[in-house]
């Protein structure tokens, strides 16, 4: 039998964010052909099931955020206004037209970890990762004496997340984009504050 071809990238982003919409559980087979163009065999002979194709969706979705996450610090500005760059654009993500689709990597997490050990894994390492990135960027504001030297990059860090954690989350309530806004700043402000 031969494989059909498709734009793998663009099946998966599409998956992506038909879980997103949904969670796993209420998403069908059906939403998942209409969300991608491929027919049920395409996907099974592909992904193998519609597990296959979430953690196929999952792995595409954190190559897709480190590259993003990347992309705010490149360039010679100030590291902690990279940062306040960075929040702003997720408060923006909050606010935009899919506030309703949580990061997929946290709805996995709440939805399946207590069922399915390897997407309790590879969730929670990719969250630690992109926790260590967080420390690694305010380390380097210190390096640069932008961070207080006696401050505690890794508690930061973890504060840093589980902010944006409650972001996401109170973002799903609907709050108005100032509120949002004005919670985003004082978060940058409790971690980045001490300079």
């Amino acid at each position: 039998m031969r494989n059909a071809e498709f734009d793998r990238e663009k099946v998966l982003r599409s998956a992506m964010s038909a879980f997103m919409a949904k969670g796993y559980g209420k998403t069908s087979m059906q939403d998942l052909t209409k969300a991608t163009g491929l027919h049920p065999g395409s996907i099974y002979c592909a992904f193998d099931n519609k597990r296959g194709l979430l953690l196929a969706a999952i792995e595409q979705y954190i190559q897709d955020r480190g590259k993003e996450f990347d992309a705010f610090f490149t360039d010679d500005q100030a590291v902690l206004t990279q940062l306040k760059t960075y929040l702003d654009h997720i408060v923006q993500e909050c606010l935009s037209c899919e506030s309703e689709q949580a990061c997929l990597l946290i709805k996995a997490l709440n939805e399946l970890a207590e069922q399915d050990d390897e997407i309790q894994s590879i969730t929670s390492a990719s969250l630690a990762s992109w926790q260590e990135g967080i420390e690694y960027v305010l380390r380097k504001a210190q390096t640069n004496g932008e961070l207080s030297a006696d401050q505690d990059c890794a508690h930061l860090a973890r504060y840093f997340v589980m902010g944006i954690y409650g972001l996401r989350t109170f973002a799903q309530t609907h709050p108005e984009a100032e509120v949002l806004q004005r919670l985003a700043d004082k978060l940058y402000q409790d971690v980045c504050g001490a300079a």
